[in-house]
């Protein structure tokens, strides 16, 4: 099939960026998110790439689970939530699940006698970032609780920042790590020695993780795509760590045609051409994953230019001014985002012009368009 519109995944800046964060890091372990089809770059495609460099993988719910088994047996980690009903197939995929209440963790205990297996746990503690996670005051509670649970076996206690990646005061930081040390030493009382203590995600890497020796294990996922968690630390890391943007999203100029001036371009009337212009119709629209914001605002890249979105984005196409480059023809290659030539259009500069964030401008790109390996330069 000929597609016309697909995702272009770079193996050399993917794994370009794991060696980086390594090189960073130092010996820590990197557990390798991959949730939200990994940050919309293609939750199997990545994995295959990223197999041999990471020790974990991690998703959010039993769905990515059965789909990544389909290409690894890796340890994976399930941090979101799992129904009670689907505790069981989890536990058979080998799922490593996050714990987070005492019901739950008695319900898998009594699965692992079922199944006479030793269920691997992690235990999140809510630090202060107000989602999943067991409260400082509750964790001397859940540890009398489950003390007693034969077939779970603790392996981990984890947390996660609330405040780090656009601020330079980390007064809640630390005080998301003291609560957090606390409740690691209530665990060690009791008996539960050696775990794996993991906190940061790519910002907590890039702010605490290379300084600070208490942490064994990172869970980076912006940072793998080569996108920054925030402007403010990429401004203050990229001369300590050099990240590169992995996607390219590639489509085709579907037609080209001249109209005149006083003509309306899509649904609404929102854009009358002020004169005669070419304009060029692209076969991709916000169920795609383009969103709707770029109304107006969005630019596309062909041959090597900026093009102009003229009108509002509908669910399957939009127009873009293409009068001031020659010979565009249908079937032309347009770049969404991406580098084309010497001009680049970044996930930051979309997230700006629709009020978001670079993780939404990726993980939003719909699932269904193809992933497809970039071909190395005869050069590389």
């Amino acid at each position: 099939m000929y597609p016309l519109s697909w995702i272009e995944i770079s193996r050399k800046n993917l794994v370009g960026n794991v060696s980086q964060i390594k090189k960073f890091l130092g010996k820590k372990k990197i557990a390798a998110v991959i949730k939200a089809n990994a940050y919309g770059h293609g939750q199997n495609e990545v994995a295959r790439i990223l197999e041999d460099y990471v020790d974990y993988f991690q998703v959010d719910d039993l769905l990515e689970l059965e789909k990544l088994r389909e290409v690894t047996k890796k340890p994976t980690f399930v941090f979101g939530y799992v129904a009670k009903q689907n505790l069981r197939e989890a536990v058979m995929l080998d799922g490593i699940l996050g714990m987070y209440d005492i019901e739950r963790t008695i319900l898998l205990d009594q699965l692992g006698k079922k199944l006479n297996k030793k269920v691997n746990v992690h235990i999140k503690i809510d630090t202060g970032l107000g989602r999943q996670g067991i409260l400082l005051e509750n964790v001397d509670k859940y540890i009398r609780k489950i003390r007693s649970l034969k077939n779970i076996k603790v392996e981990g206690i984890y947390s996660h920042f609330a405040n780090i990646e656009d601020t330079t005061d980390f007064t809640h930081a630390q005080k998301q790590m003291d609560t957090f040390k606390i409740a690691v030493k209530y665990f060690e009382r009791a008996g539960y020695k050696s775990l794996t203590k993991h906190m940061s995600a790519t910002s907590g890497v890039l702010v605490y993780e290379a300084s600070h020796k208490y942490f064994d294990m990172v869970r980076v996922g912006i940072g793998l795509y080569g996108l920054w968690p925030s402007e403010d630390l990429k401004g203050r890391y990229m001369d300590k760590i050099n990240l590169k943007p992995v996607m390219t999203w590639h489509s085709r100029v579907a037609q080209v045609k001249k109209v005149p001036k006083g003509f309306p371009i899509g649904y609404g009337l929102t854009y009358i051409t002020p004169s005669e212009k070419i304009v060029a119709i692209i076969p991709q629209g916000y169920s795609d994953g383009y969103r709707r914001l770029l109304s107006n605002a969005g630019q596309v890249l062909i041959k090597g230019k900026r093009c102009k979105v003229l009108g509002r984005v509908a669910m399957n196409m939009f127009t873009v001014d293409v009068s001031r480059i020659k010979d565009v023809k249908a079937d032309d290659d347009v770049v969404l985002l991406g580098k084309q030539g010497s001009e680049e259009i970044t996930a930051e500069e979309i997230a700006l012009k629709t009020g978001t964030i670079n993780y939404e401008v990726v993980s939003t790109i719909n699932p269904l368009l193809p992933r497809i390996m970039a071909q190395p330069s005869p050069a590389s």
